[in-house]
């Protein structure tokens, strides 16, 4: 498992702070990021924590995985890695002949 976490089921209410203040509680938080709408900059129901180590990333799963947050329920699981969606058009000349 990985120390960052993925956190679904925020609501507009809550902070990066109120994140860390949370996780905090699972031991140390390295950061928070709430994610926002690149377009209109609206806050998602989503975000990331990263905490300092693997023993504390699996507390903070134990401990904070459908709890109410802001009242709605959270969900906390590992962090996939990131999937580039529009990789880079190959021009004639990088092709292999």
């Amino acid at each position: 498992m990985a120390k960052k976490l993925f956190v679904s089921g925020l609501t507009a209410k809550a902070t990066e702070a109120d994140l860390n203040l949370l996780f905090s509680q699972a031991g140390t938080v390295e950061s928070t990021e709430i994610m926002t709408d690149k377009t209109t900059g609206v806050m998602q129901d989503y975000g990331f924590v990263v905490m300092s180590s693997q023993q504390e990333a699996n507390k903070a799963i134990s401990m904070l995985d459908g709890i109410l947050f802001h009242g709605r329920s959270i969900t906390v699981y590992p962090a996939r890695p990131r999937i580039v969606r529009n990789p880079p058009i190959e021009s004639e000349n990088s092709l292999v002949k």
